[in-house]
């Protein structure tokens, strides 16, 4: 899925306060944790960077954060996809809201892939539910509206979607856990090219993201992720290993 982000909303990042000075370091495994981060990722398209800051909702047990990734850079040079190249392929912005009470939380969601000249913002709610034995899911559901740069007509809205996923976590030890994290996203309104070929050629797609992770500390973890989708094997898909620091 393409996305959208902006100027205002990178900046808002950069500038957003620490959530609090003296803070615990949290479950890093954990969907709904919230902690301020830095990340980096070697991929088949080149290198993602990625940065997390809390702040302060003024609420009382709700965190929130905005993470901000670069992706896809130095492709040419480090990836092995014939269509890599060295520029920078898309950035994506994440404000994140969690209920430490409820276990509910709330996510915006807008990345821009210059490639494609497209992208895409939604807003999603997801809910935790009670642990069963080693497993957790955490069901999702969103709507968003796509972005696309035409070049007669300027920027547009093709039209909106819905989302609609669960985040799946499997704890095998201590250190090590896999996630299972399907997405099934449909087009709901716009233009009839949206309606019906809105999601590689079609109405609508299931995606699917596998990731693997240890826990070196409870600060620094590695993991290993693979996205694909029902028309694109797992071979075929994209394939990354991340760097996760906690601050």
């Amino acid at each position: 899925m393409k996305h959208l982000v902006t100027t205002t909303a990178i900046a808002a990042l950069l500038s957003a306060p620490a959530f609090a000075e003296e803070e615990q370091l949290q479950d890093m495994s954990d969907p709904l944790a919230v902690f301020t981060q830095a990340g980096m990722g070697y991929t088949d398209k080149g290198l993602n960077i990625k940065i997390g800051q809390t702040y302060d909702t003024g609420i009382e047990n709700v965190g929130a954060m905005n993470v901000f990734e670069v992706k896809g850079f130095m492709g040419d040079t480090l990836g092995w996809r014939d269509e890599a190249n060295d520029s920078v392929d898309e950035v994506r912005l994440r404000n994140f809201r969690a209920d430490l009470t409820t276990g509910r939380g709330s996510q915006v969601d807008a990345s821009y892939n210059f490639n494609n000249e497209a992208g895409s913002v939604s807003y999603s709610f997801l809910q935790a539910l009670p642990k069963m034995g080693p497993v957790q899911l955490f069901p999702l559901a969103g709507l968003g509206l796509t972005v696309a740069n035409n070049a007669e007509r300027g920027y547009e809205i093709p039209g909106a979607f819905a989302v609609i996923g669960v985040f799946g976590k499997l704890q095998i030890t201590d250190k090590i856990w896999l996630n299972y994290n399907p997405m099934y996203m449909s087009a709901l309104s716009g233009s009839e090219v949206f309606k019906n070929m809105g999601f590689e050629g079609d109405s609508s797609v299931l995606m699917h993201e596998l990731a693997a992770s240890y826990q070196f500390t409870p600060r620094f973890n590695m993991r290993y992720f693979a996205n694909w989708s029902e028309n694109t094997d797992y071979n075929d898909g994209g394939h990354r290993i991340e760097f996760n620091y906690q601050f």
